[in-house]
């Protein structure tokens, strides 16, 4: 499949693009074909909520957007455990800022729209994002460096491209 960077050695995930909406909902696999995470797109909400599963259908991560903000943000939710993402307001690149309440922020940074970008906590990547790694249209790649929290990588890329689209 051609999905290994050579600088992240972590879990490999396979993803869909735009069909992420509300009512949706969409398996993230691993790099073997496994279906591993479903994330459900919640219709009954008036706005955009998702739900990171696993296999089995247990509920992980909780991602909503958050309406009447200054600028659009979503939230990760899971446990004790708050992330907000937002959209920084200056600058020519795509650039997401990543709030992770009690913990350290992250950014994600690059070519946003076409699925070519990087997760960074403080300056060292801890997961890339690519569509070149698949052939298949409308697929994109996320590898991960070892020891991230993968539910929470995972999340964060679903509120990216959800972010992206709206």
């Amino acid at each position: 499949m051609g999905l290994r960077d050579r600088d992240l050695d972590g879990p490999r995930f396979q993803m869909r693009e735009k069909l992420m909406s509300v009512g949706d909902d969409f398996w993230i696999e691993d790099d073997q074909g496994h279906r591993l995470f479903k994330v459900n797109g919640k219709a009954v909400r008036w706005r955009d909520t998702f739900v990171l599963e696993d296999a089995s259908g247990e509920a992980l991560v909780k991602i909503q957007e958050k309406k009447l903000a200054v600028r659009d943000t979503m939230t990760i939710e899971r446990g004790d455990m708050t992330a907000k993402v937002h959209k920084r307001l200056l600058g020519i690149r795509d650039h997401y800022v990543i709030e992770v309440e009690g913990g350290e922020d992250l950014e994600a940074h690059g070519n946003i729209v076409d699925h070519e970008y990087e997760i960074e906590r403080d300056g060292e990547t801890v997961a890339k994002v690519s569509k070149k790694w698949f052939r298949v249209r409308d697929t994109y790649g996320v590898q991960l460096a070892q020891g991230q929290d993968v539910a929470l990588i995972l999340a964060i890329t679903v509120c990216v491209d959800a972010m992206a689209r709206g």
